[in-house]
């Protein structure tokens, strides 16, 4: 039923959740999983207008962080028998997922439901409700 899952992931504890319950989809068929990482390209614009540091050097940082976390992830996937792909993007998360869901023919979005910026979510509404609404396949939020 769910061949192919597609999960976002912002490293907060509640996506790294989200990991024991992809788990147990193998078992009911799902043998694909697209882990993406979407780095928000908006905290990048903040850092290079009001920080006084070398923006590059953050993000090279930032990057080869979230390479090292994917590469965590997508070995655990693999010890579970799953089929990994990893994606890293810089852009706006919601975007990008809802091109990955398209561009990946996706069966389920498996994404926690608060991530690291909740302060951001109060106000703005989370990314996980938002990929509910929009998104065409079915989702699966994992809680706190």
């Amino acid at each position: 039923m769910f061949k192919k899952i597609l999960y976002p992931t912002d490293f907060s504890d509640v996506s790294k959740k989200a990991i024991d319950y992809i788990k147990q989809l193998r078992e009911s068929g799902s043998d694909k999983i697209i882990v993406l990482h979407v780095f928000d390209q908006r905290n990048m614009q903040a850092i290079e207008q009001y920080a006084s540091w070398n923006s590059l050097e953050i993000e090279k940082k930032i990057m080869d962080d979230s390479e090292q976390g994917l590469k965590v992830i997508e070995d655990e996937f693999k010890k579970s028998g799953f089929k990994v792909k990893t994606i890293i993007k810089r852009g706006i998360p919601l975007q990008e997922i809802l091109k990955a869901e398209e561009e990946e023919d996706i069966s389920v979005i498996v994404i926690g439901s608060h991530g690291k910026s909740n302060l951001e979510e109060m106000f703005l509404g989370s990314v996980s409700e938002k990929v509910a609404r929009r998104c065409k396949s079915p989702v699966l939020i994992i809680k706190r």
